[in-house]
């Protein structure tokens, strides 16, 4: 009886063996995709646009989508191929045919946009400013939403765990504010489906979002890596001492340190799975953090830009950014925010199809959120009608172009003054003028047609003029299509961040 237990038990393990072997065999066999081609997805119009995933090696996929059928096969368990120009459109079913088969239903062709930064980016939906109405009128079919929960990583990740969902009051809710604006304005104006792919994190600084390999090649970013390391001993001590003083107090309710920051870990956990999902531009709110570090973002920021750009290889596709709004507490080194813009609006001027909308109208001074998103993701849409769609309009306030010094008077010409000059809430407020002794000191200004003459009766040999050069502006300078003027700086004078730091 013991011999023909034995013997039962042998079988009943090799069958189980079997069995597991043979759902292994199974499971390697499927084709897979990545999350981001799911049911209600919007594939990006008018481009080449990659498919991908993974199979056994050796073994044919078939992609067929309305009237392309595309096989490769797959090598070193991966599969792409390209289907050609799409026109918008839809919905349709997207099939893919291995060993399996998978269809796609209800997939849109339109617009596909990026939108990342930090948490004004990530700030939702049902926070923000008169929203409710908003939230309840957001059914749009042609409105499709995807939104990447928060992932570090020490190394490029291929997948993240998300699906695409259309917009309804349920899901635009939590979504971010100021990329449901901006896809809303979008999808009205240019009549055709929007896919917005949300990836943001609250509190991240840009070095987080780039490779890291980017920080090896500018000496100026080297105290990023040297911080990384003294960041994690800290964090090592800090945390070692909380788990002590936890298990000595296991009621006590001790805040848990929180890790710092890598170089590249929400590039490898949330941009690197993205790569190369076919997409017309990124939007991108995020500078609060960089701040303290306001003269390494003026080069660090067009190389994240660059370093996107690089890896999805569509080209100079549209980056469009939101200058950081008003804020000020008793924190905030001086002025470091009026310096971070200025390496913002730097962004616009050194590299292409780069723009930027300017909210000094929308900030709360001692709110980093503020709460009135819809402006934002308003003139958002406005400059990716211009940039991206080459409509013919003004997208942006005023920007500095250039001055002349007449006698007691400085003279300021700008870009984008649209149909003309004009000034909110009684005269030109924010302007301040110096002389070779460099102290700035409030100024009276004046718009005379398309320029801007600014003096001070005690400043007779004037050299620099400063507008809104502060972290929270007191400003009121616009162009008659209702954007504000972007603050800025006529001289080059050592950045005070840089010199403290």
């Amino acid at each position: 009886m013991c011999v023909a237990l034995s013997a039962m038990r042998k079988n009943n393990f090799l069958l189980a063996a079997a069995i597991f072997l043979t759902s292994i065999l199974t499971s390697s066999a499927d084709v897979r995709l990545p999350a981001l081609f799911s049911d209600h997805m919007v594939l990006q119009r008018g481009k080449t646009v990659p498919v991908w995933g993974w199979a056994d090696d050796g073994e044919t996929v078939t992609v067929t989508f309305r009237n392309q059928k595309v096989s490769t096969q797959a090598k070193d368990g991966k599969w792409r191929v390209n289907l050609s120009s799409l026109k918008a459109g839809g919905p349709d079913v997207l099939k893919v045919t291995g060993k399996n088969s998978i269809a796609l239903t209800n997939v849109l062709v339109g617009e596909v946009w990026l939108c990342s930064g930090q948490s004004n980016m990530e700030f939702a939906l049902k926070r923000a400013h008169e929203s409710q109405a908003d939230i309840a009128a957001s059914s749009n079919s042609a409105l499709r939403l995807f939104q990447i929960p928060n992932v570090k990583s020490d190394k490029p990740l291929n997948d993240v765990k998300a699906n695409w969902t259309e917009s309804t009051p349920e899901t635009s809710a939590n979504f971010s504010a100021v990329a449901y604006y901006f896809g809303r304005d979008l999808q009205k104006h240019l009549g055709v489906p929007i896919g917005l792919i949300q990836s943001d994190w609250g509190g991240s600084p840009a070095d987080a979002w780039v490779k890291e390999n980017i920080l090896h090649t500018n000496p100026l970013y080297q105290e990023i890596l040297d911080r990384r390391k003294t960041g994690e001993d800290e964090y090592k001590n800090a945390l070692a001492k909380f788990e002590k003083e936890k298990a000595a107090n296991p009621t006590n309710q001790i805040a848990a340190p929180r890790a710092p920051w890598k170089p590249g870990e929400l590039y490898n956990g949330m941009i690197a799975p993205l790569i190369p999902y076919a997409m017309q531009g990124v939007i991108w709110y995020q500078g609060e953090s960089n701040a303290p570090r306001a003269h390494q973002y003026r080069s660090l920021f067009p190389d994240l830009i660059r370093n996107w750009r690089s890896d999805w290889a569509q080209g100079d596709f549209p980056f469009l950014l939101v200058q950081l709004a008003p804020f000020d507490r008793a924190d905030t080194k001086p002025e470091s925010w009026a310096e971070l813009r200025e390496a913002q609006l730097n962004a616009t001027k050194i590299l292409p199809k780069v723009g930027m909308a300017v909210i000094t109208d929308v900030g709360e001074e001692t709110d980093i959120h503020p709460k009135k998103k819809k402006p934002v993701g308003e003139r958002l849409a406005v400059a990716a009608r211009q940039i991206a769609y080459g409509e013919k309009l003004i997208y942006s306030g005023p920007i500095y172009k250039t001055m002349q010094i007449k006698g007691d008077k400085i003279i300021l010409s700008f870009d984008h003054i649209g149909s003309g000059l004009e000034t909110r809430s009684g005269a030109l407020q924010g302007f301040t003028i110096c002389g070779a002794d460099r102290k700035f000191f409030p100024a009276t200004a004046q718009i005379n047609g398309n320029e801007i003459m600014v003096s001070n009766a005690n400043v007779k040999k004037p050299i620099a003029v400063r507008y809104g050069w502060a972290n929270f502006p007191v400003v009121n300078l616009w162009n008659k299509e209702g954007f504000p003027a972007s603050p800025f700086r006529t001289d080059d004078f050592q950045m005070v961040t840089a010199q403290k730091e």
